[in-house]
């Protein structure tokens, strides 16, 4: 090999490999964690160093007649919050997020006030979890699950200073077995390339 051919080999294995981190890499950085962090809700855990179980939700341990009873923690019939991790590949970064107005208490814990749309919604849970409908009325023993639902329905409008603690439930962050994923990758990549 020439001194020319060499030259001429390393520019076009240095393209290639600038093309791999700036473009490639973060689309193929994005599909993974997108990945990563979707099964964590199959997991019903943050997958770092281990998994990391999340409290359960209350509707599963007293589940009543409704469908919420057969999803897992944070999951749903719709499981939008699962379905809105996203990823936008930049210049040589990926951004990952999730654009749920209530995904960061999810991921992060926090308190919640209490709002008159709560209590709307908190009646139309109490229906359900006793499987009725609008206006019939209801049995004299009332399940834990459904009398919590009224008691939220039920809150005086001069109390809706009323807190409700969100225990976190991470989803999205750092995550050691994501960062082994991503180098594991981008090392074959590099391979690739260079002929390793």
């Amino acid at each position: 090999m020439t001194l020319k051919e060499l030259l001429n080999y390393i520019r076009t294995k240095s393209e290639a490999t600038e093309n791999l981190m700036r473009r490639r890499m973060p689309v193929i950085a994005g599909q993974a964690a997108k990945s990563h962090f979707q099964d964590n809700f199959r997991k019903s855990g943050f997958v770092d160093n281990g998994l990391k179980p999340w409290k359960p939700a209350k509707r599963l341990s007293n589940p009543g007649k409704g469908a919420a009873g057969n999803y897992k923690t944070l999951t749903s019939g719709r499981n939008h919050l699962f379905g809105s991790v996203k990823y936008i590949p930049g210049d040589a970064a990926v951004t990952i997020r999730n654009d749920v107005e209530y995904a960061a208490i999810h991921n992060e814990g926090g308190t919640i006030d209490v709002t008159p749309k709560m209590k709307k919604f908190g009646w139309w849970q109490y229906y359900i979890a006793l499987g009725l409908k609008k206006g019939e009325k209801a049995p004299k023993s009332i399940p834990e699950d459904a009398e919590r639902w009224r008691r939220l329905a039920l809150t005086k409008k001069s109390r809706l200073n009323i807190k409700i603690d969100m225990p976190k439930r991470q989803f999205i962050g750092e995550s050691k077995e994501l960062n082994d994923k991503i180098t594991g990758r981008l090392d074959r990549e590099l391979e690739k390339i260079w002929n390793l």
